[in-house]
């Protein structure tokens, strides 16, 4: 699956913004300031959202972790942010950054190889063409970038027709087990973890908890997602891994239902 890049768009205003404003006013509120942006960073790749893997003591102390701040710090943002809307509890294993889906940026990593390679050649063209009038400035290009161009357009044909033939396949998959034809937005939220980089094999990995969930007749995203975050948290990033891993585990009884992934 292709590289995806996320970065954090903050406008012009951002700073001049009264909620803020008021935030750097208290007392350590730069550091509030600074604690609220590494949140919204955090969330990017997951559009807003923040999770609970039960890998701190509680929600707080969790976050501290994360983003390597103090606790009482970073209870203070949280409290702040609460009471001025900027953060929503979903449930008590989740957060949302209100503001976030107008502030991601993000490219695909074979974008990311076409946007660095126009950069050089226009910084060479520059600096060829530095004594040249401007009605001259147009280079032409050499067969060799021509080549490149071609290349990389090809490289991208290739990533969005697999991305294609992934997103079909578990949309398939959920529409023919029982996840719900008319729940768009949990299957839009969860073709999201295609786009997860941590994973080799993110289409195979899905599908494998999805049958999972099904297994275990619990069709519900959270429980998904729940089965991807304890993979990831654990470094099992690919099929093989996570077989291995589960051979490891205690054998169950034939009819024990239960799969335990630790959540």
């Amino acid at each position: 699956m292709a590289k995806k890049y996320y970065w954090l768009k903050l406008k012009k205003t951002f700073f001049n913004q009264k909620e803020i404003k008021r935030l750097r006013k208290l007392a350590g509120g730069d550091t509030f300031t600074i604690i609220y942006l590494k949140l919204l960073l955090l969330s990017l790749e997951n559009e807003g959202k923040i999770y609970f893997d039960g890998i701190g003591d509680d929600f707080v102390d969790e976050l501290a972790l994360d983003i390597d701040e103090d606790d009482d710090n970073v209870k203070m943002t949280l409290s702040y942010l609460f009471s001025k809307g900027l953060i929503e509890t979903v449930d008590d294993k989740e957060y949302f950054l209100s503001d976030i889906p107008g502030m991601i940026g993000s490219e695909s990593d074979s974008a990311n190889r076409v946007r660095r390679h126009r950069q050089r050649q226009n910084q060479k063209a520059l600096h060829c063409n530095n004594d040249v009038t401007a009605s001259n400035s147009q280079v032409t290009k050499s067969n060799t970038e021509i080549d490149i161009d071609k290349e990389t357009e090809k490289e991208q044909q290739q990533e969005q027709q697999q991305e294609q033939e992934s997103t079909s396949e578990v949309i398939q998959f959920w529409n023919q087990n029982g996840f719900g034809l008319d729940n768009i937005s949990a299957k839009n939220q969860l073709l999201l973890w295609l786009e997860d980089s941590s994973f080799n094999q993110p289409k195979q990995i899905i599908l494998k908890a999805m049958k999972i969930a099904c297994a275990n007749n619990n069709r519900r995203l959270n429980y998904i997602e729940g089965i991807l975050r304890n993979w990831k948290n654990n470094s099992l990033l690919t099929v093989r891994e996570i077989e291995i891993h589960d051979s490891k585990q205690t054998v169950q009884t034939e009819n024990d239902d239960n799969y335990n992934y630790g959540f």
